[in-house]
């Protein structure tokens, strides 16, 4: 019997863009009992007979017993109230009615006594509004989930606390303000103020779909009372249900207690009406109606009027990050880089040029090591057009590092130097640098470096490249011993803002290059155009020669050898 039962009565979350009013649950319960299986077991048997055995089953039915003491099924609507047999009871005497809410209840239930009576028998509600919803005794719903599972389990001290707590937010008692410092810590705290100060109150709305489980003929008596169903909403959305509904599942089974235990089937559908699709488009395009009314309210606080830099002047934002680097030496290892500008570039005056990385260990990562630093940075810079020179061609700032290495007896060691240079295209680039460090031939180098550290280092950092301060037509780096070693891997975001960029736009221009878009610099444009052209010319002469047979080919080298 054990598997025609659904045991798991866990909570299940829904999210639903449709208001929480709409909700509508069906509710059944029927009660098994092993008279009742008997009986449908022999009637089953009868009826295959004809006129066998009617007067027998007539002594193993139950006598007296109406529809809705055996099952009952009732289709129950979000916070709608179903009075119970001892509400009924109690709300009639309107001496026992002392809110509002109370005497609100009160002319409900003359209402239905006048009227045809309440329709439910056995299955009733408690709303939001109710005494026993925000509150319920631990011991009923400890008792209830005893109820609806087959394992019994011990609650926890969090549990016991928590049960007792209010779920509505306005229900909260503010505590005083005016303590004396020296009462901060409350050696000896009372319950209610525990309950008060270190219990967090939720927002949540509930509701609890009950069930009258007596006896036939004794309803009305609290200690029968079953929690069937439990729903909260937090009123965005989010609808949890306990437990979930059947969706074609077994029934949950719960065994009463007492001398019978009666085992009654209970079963949950959700029974909500569905959207027609117009209405469901009709709803699509008031949800994009209210979003674009809200995309411009937000522009008309934002405004248009954004900080701009002056005409001729290129603005350069890069958000950076040194995500690793591997392939070095030794371990612990760390980054010192800074940036230099050239000609025409300038900066904020707050806005540093250098930085260095946190010490990181390597981790193994396939056959290398790799140092995961994730390292963020930023820079600024500005860029002013001035007159165009023949003898000078603008140029982007360039990032200097060097990679160091630090042990745990303090020993440094200069794994590599690199250098990167800032893209010329905006958007993301991901760069990785290959580095190198200046070797000392011998072995008296390789001794001090391994033993108490230190090794050949640059005094001049931008020497990595060609350095701005170096005036010659050549640069010789004839004899000077280098190794390559690791690599750094760079993610970089790059910004370029300008008023030429929204004049292009206005003007539905193609843009080609910042510096064209500034004014200036035909001189670059030609030898970049005359390169482009010469690079296409050596393509097609080469996918043209491959497409020759060979004979020809050489025939004619045959021919030019001869002449």
């Amino acid at each position: 019997m054990a598997d025609c039962w659904n045991t798991d009565t866990g909570e299940a979350v829904y999210r639903s863009r449709d208001v929480v009013k709409n909700l509508t649950i069906k509710v059944r319960i029927e009660r098994v009992t092993s008279t009742g299986a008997l009986s449908l077991h022999l009637q089953q048997q009868v009826l295959s007979q004809p006129d066998g055995g009617a007067i027998e089953l007539e002594t193993l039915s139950s006598q007296g017993q109406t529809a809705g003491d055996v099952e009952e099924e009732l289709v129950v609507g979000w916070q709608e109230k179903l009075f119970s047999q001892y509400e009924m009871e109690l709300f009639q005497n309107e001496a026992a009615c002392q809110t509002p809410l109370d005497r609100q209840y009160h002319a409900e239930v003359e209402a239905l006594n006048r009227g045809k009576g309440r329709r439910n028998h056995r299955i009733f509600t408690y709303t939001d509004h109710d005494r026993y919803t925000n509150c319920l005794p631990f011991h009923q719903l400890q008792h209830t989930t005893e109820l609806l599972t087959t394992t019994k389990s011990s609650p926890t001290f969090l549990a016991e606390r928590m049960a007792s707590v209010r779920h509505r937010r306005q229900d909260r008692r503010t505590t005083d303000c005016s303590i004396p410092k020296s009462k901060i810590v409350n050696w000896e705290p009372t319950e209610e103020f525990v309950k008060s100060s270190h219990v967090v109150n939720s927002t949540m709305q509930t509701m609890h779909i009950m069930g009258d489980l007596s006896p036939p003929g004794r309803l009305g008596q609290k200690e029968n009372e079953c929690l069937l169903v439990t729903i909260k909403t937090d009123g965005s959305g989010t609808v949890i249900v306990k437990p979930d509904f059947n969706q074609g599942k077994e029934p949950y089974r719960i065994v009463t207690e007492g001398e019978k235990r009666e085992v009654w089937r209970l079963t949950l559908e959700n029974v909500s009406t569905t959207m027609k699709p117009e209405e469901k488009e009709r709803e699509h395009n008031m949800y994009k109606d209210l979003y674009v009314r809200h995309k411009e309210y937000l522009n008309s606080l934002v405004g248009q009027d954004f900080e701009m830099p002056p005409a001729g002047i290129l603005r350069y934002v890069m958000n950076g990050e040194i995500v690793s680097a591997k392939g070095f030496e030794y371990d612990n290892l760390y980054i010192h880089f800074f940036m230099e500008l050239p000609n025409n570039w300038s900066s904020l005056p707050f806005q540093p040029h250098s930085g260095v990385t946190q010490t990181c260990r390597t981790k193994t990562v396939g056959k290398e090591n790799v140092a995961f630093f994730s390292f963020p940075f930023t820079f600024e810079a500005f860029y002013m057009c001035e007159k165009e020179s023949e003898e000078s061609i603008p140029q982007w700032p360039v990032l200097y590092f060097k990679v160091l290495s630090l042990d745990s007896w303090q020993r440094y060691r200069t794994e590599g130097y690199g250098y990167l240079l800032f893209p010329a295209v905006p958007g993301k680039h991901t760069v990785t640098c290959h580095t190198w460090r200046p070797l000392q031939t011998g072995t008296l180098s390789a001794l001090r470096r391994f033993f108490i550290g230190g090794s050949p280092e640059l005094e001049d950092h931008s020497y990595v490249r060609i350095p701005g301060t170096f005036k010659g037509e050549r640069l010789s780096r004839f004899g000077f011993c280098t190794e390559s070693t690791g690599s750094v891997t760079f993610n970089l975001h790059c910004v370029q803002q300008a008023r030429a960029f929204v004049d292009a736009t206005m003007l539905k221009k193609r843009r080609q290059k910042v510096f064209d878009q500034l004014g200036g610099f035909s001189q670059q444009g030609a030898v970049c155009t005359i390169l482009e052209a010469f690079q296409r010319a050596r393509r097609k002469m080469q996918e043209a020669r491959e497409s020759l047979p060979r004979e020809i080919i050489n025939a004619t080298s045959q021919i030019e050898s001869s002449a």
